[in-house]
């Protein structure tokens, strides 16, 4: 095992998925010679080549079309987005013809993208630099969407969405880039859990606690918090949220009955609102309470000195967990 920061686990990752595909290259804004505005690829270049760590001109449209004639020829190019905000001109090439084309051609075309996402917010940037649009590329039919929390799922997950056939957009919360974690670099992927499986963070009894990103690290806090007065939360930690993993979700509502879901992304329409409506499809008669969303505003994100009113903390996750616990809540007494 190897300590190593979430920044520099993906940055292995890449290179070991370069080492062992000659088909794997990357593309992006000033990721060749710079090494990325985040350094996430640097030393790439001069280990592999101008050929196959490629800059591009400020272009994602561009750029993610030319994924998708590299993967036509057998390639797996991986696309870096240089902020989160930056994906929306090239929403139209991965939602027409990233997403659709092995449906259309029924199978006779593979498309193995990997669109890497810095993403959300936390590092006191501006607006286009810490946005959370998962909930688009969610609803789209024919994208993998996976959030990592912790540099060993960095690592592998980012290994096993560039294997895999179909493309994945791989969201990393930037505010976790300089977290240390063990990693181990050896492991086979054959080993590995499925990059669409949920992960127990900590097991509890009482309530089932839903996340993803770096909001994992922000349930973990709340749930240690809770323990002073005698809650036991259990958190998961989503990993893919398209597909999700109902299965872990659903024996971990049956057993608690109740369920909160904290993301940062605005509530209206959000993973929390599927997530709740699939939840209670399948768990209604297990349920104890109403499920609780907690999530960033139904604003534009805020200037950096407002950010902290905006991401979901600690004291607003436990106020919810003290709803579906029927407990005194800001939410007593309001008409919802």
């Amino acid at each position: 095992m190897t300590q190593l920061t979430m920044g520099k686990a993906l940055n292995e990752g890449l290179r070991r998925a370069m080492r062992d595909d000659d088909k794997v290259l990357i593309m992006g804004e000033d990721i060749g010679k710079l090494g990325g505005v985040f350094r996430i690829t640097d030393g790439l270049q001069t280990e592999f080549g101008a050929q196959r760590v490629v800059d591009t001109p400020l272009a994602e449209s561009g750029i993610v079309g030319t994924a998708v004639g590299l993967a036509y020829r057998g390639y797996r190019p991986v696309v870096e987005i240089q902020f989160d905000g930056f994906v929306y001109p090239a929403f139209d090439q991965i939602v027409s013809n990233v997403a659709k084309l092995h449906y259309r051609s029924q199978g006779a075309v593979k498309m193995p993208i990997t669109i890497r996402i810095p993403w959300a917010g936390g590092v006191g940037a501006a607006e286009h630099h810490s946005e959370s649009p998962e909930a688009y590329f969610v609803h789209t039919a024919g994208l993998r969407v996976v959030a990592v929390s912790n540099p060993q799922d960095a690592y592998t997950v980012l290994r096993q969405a560039i294997a895999c056939d179909d493309p994945v957009v791989f969201f990393e919360p930037k505010r976790l880039y300089h977290t240390k974690g063990e990693v181990e670099l050896d492991g086979d992927l054959a080993d590995a859990a499925p990059m669409g499986l949920a992960r127990i963070a900590r097991p509890g009894r009482d309530v089932t606690l839903l996340t993803y990103g770096a909001q994992v690290s922000t349930a973990m806090d709340a749930a240690t918090a809770a323990e002073d007065e005698g809650v036991d939360i259990e958190v998961i930690d989503l990993r893919s949220l398209s597909p999700v993993d109902y299965k872990t979700i659903t024996a971990s509502v049956r057993k608690t009955g109740r369920v909160v879901v904290t993301h940062e992304a605005a509530r209206e329409a959000g993973m929390g609102a599927e997530l709740i409506a699939s939840v209670t499809e399948r768990c209604f008669n297990h349920l104890e309470s109403a499920p609780v969303r907690v999530t960033g505003w139904d604003i534009p994100y805020p200037p950096a000195k407002l950010e902290k009113h905006h991401v979901p903390d600690l004291d607003r996750i436990l106020d919810a967990v003290d709803s579906v616990l029927d407990r005194p809540n800001s939410l007593t007494g309001v008409e919802l």
